[in-house]
């Protein structure tokens, strides 16, 4: 089984950052790709951002260009940097893993934006 163990949540103002981390531990293997899902009060959740192993990076359109993904394989963590930070960015930010789509969850870590 793996574990995923979310960090770095918690009230900005507008404009603001925050770093969330994400640590992994157990039987990890077979495990290519990690990233970040949010879901906002009253709405579907939905894919922010993915890494592979290798370091490909995919971002949905409402995060490029102020989130950025990274991982350190060593650590086997992953992290999402977050810049300019807009209100409807209030979510709840999950971390997934797994081979080729999540398999994995973690349980949240919630981030408010306030105006």
């Amino acid at each position: 089984q793996v574990q995923l163990v979310e960090s770095g949540g918690g009230l900005v103002q507008a404009g603001g950052s925050l770093r969330l981390s994400c640590a992994a531990s157990g039987s990890i293997f077979n495990i290519n790709v990690m990233g970040w899902y949010r879901q906002a009060p009253g709405e579907q959740r939905e894919l922010v951002a993915t890494i592979t192993g290798g370091g490909s990076t995919n971002y949905a359109d409402s995060a490029k260009g102020r989130f950025t993904i990274s991982r350190d394989n060593a650590k086997k963590t992953v992290y999402l940097q977050m810049n300019s930070l807009k209100p409807e960015d209030t979510a709840v930010y999950y971390c997934a893993a797994g081979p080729r789509r999540p398999g994995y969850w973690g349980k949240g870590t919630l981030v408010t934006v306030s105006s």
